[in-house]
């Protein structure tokens, strides 16, 4: 892909309550618009069209999909826990719309109420570039963990995927600046993630959902009766709703992750689930419900900022 970067647009703090746990979107930056033809190639103009219910919100009036990189920072059991951080600033990145950025995200951090020391875990819910950015930042000249003083999580299977795979430079600096700091500082744990998932904080349990790489995980927040799901990438924009065949151009198993997919909507359609998008632009959240022979999402804004 190659594209200039957006300008960061500020935007109203959003946070959601799932019973007690309070669930906050930090946002990084929106993305340029030739982002959405590069991730999801098959959602094509014409695609777009035909789902009236993507616009304003998903799409724009040319019928391109809307990106975000944002994270979710949730408190729960008197913790607070960080899922997923992002680009990152000052990192060098052979996508353009990735490349050194500066943007004000940890100052969007503590305003929610989470400055880097306070935060306790952090949970990765795959190792690719744009979902771990923050896990470091740059202090006299070398890259360091940005949460010192948390546990970074992710999965074994993740780890050791990557560990194994021929990666291209582009990604062997990713994994310098942005994971083996953090590994080699001892902060990061790879954990044993089952069919039926794990729970890794009060309320918080990794779901797997491979396919995008072998090891992502989504992450399933519950308190009591209420339940939401923040997506991670096997749900990149709500225009899977509708076709859920449509992939990403960097599904490791685009097979798998189709299936992923499929299995996800269904388990969550028709149910009262809050469904929180790692790249969907605000609204950000909804509810899956059927529509024509698949699904669509019923935005859920944040009543909460």
């Amino acid at each position: 892909m190659t594209t200039t970067p957006a300008p960061h647009q500020p935007r109203p703090h959003s946070a959601w309550m799932v019973g007690r746990i309070t669930v906050h979107r930090v946002d990084e930056t929106e993305l340029p618009p030739a982002t959405g033809p590069w991730l999801l190639p098959d959602a094509t103009p014409d695609v777009i069209a035909r789902q009236s219910w993507l616009h304003p919100d998903f799409a724009d009036a040319e019928h391109v999909v809307r990106v975000d990189s944002h994270s979710f920072a949730v408190e729960t059991g008197g913790m607070r826990v960080l899922v997923d951080t992002g680009i990152g600033n000052g990192k060098p990145r052979a996508n353009p719309a990735w490349n050194d950025l500066r943007t004000d995200y940890l100052d969007r951090l503590a305003a929610a109420g989470f400055p880097p020391d306070t935060v306790d875990l952090v949970i990765l819910t795959h190792l690719h570039t744009d979902h771990v950015g923050w896990n470091t930042r740059a202090h006299n000249g070398t890259w360091v963990p940005t949460f010192r003083h948390a546990r970074y999580l992710t999965s074994r299977a993740e780890r050791e995927f990557w560990a194994g795979y021929a990666m291209d430079e582009p990604r062997r600096q990713m994994f310098r600046d942005s994971v083996l700091p953090v590994e080699d500082a001892g902060l990061l744990d790879l954990v044993d993630v089952p069919e039926g998932g794990t729970e890794v904080a009060p309320g918080v349990r990794l779901l797997p959902t491979p396919g995008h790489t072998p090891g992502h995980v989504a992450v399933e927040l519950t308190d009591g009766a209420e339940r939401a799901l923040i997506t991670g990438d096997c749900v990149h924009h709500p225009v899977q709703l509708a076709h859920p065949a449509i992939g990403s151009c960097v599904d490791i198993d685009p097979v798998l992750a189709e299936t992923t997919r499929r299995t996800l909507l269904s388990s969550l359609a028709g149910t009262d689930t809050l469904v929180l998008g790692t790249h969907f632009p605000p609204p950000t959240a909804g509810r899956v419900t059927a529509h024509g022979d698949a699904y669509r999402l019923a935005p859920a804004p944040a009543p909460h900022g």
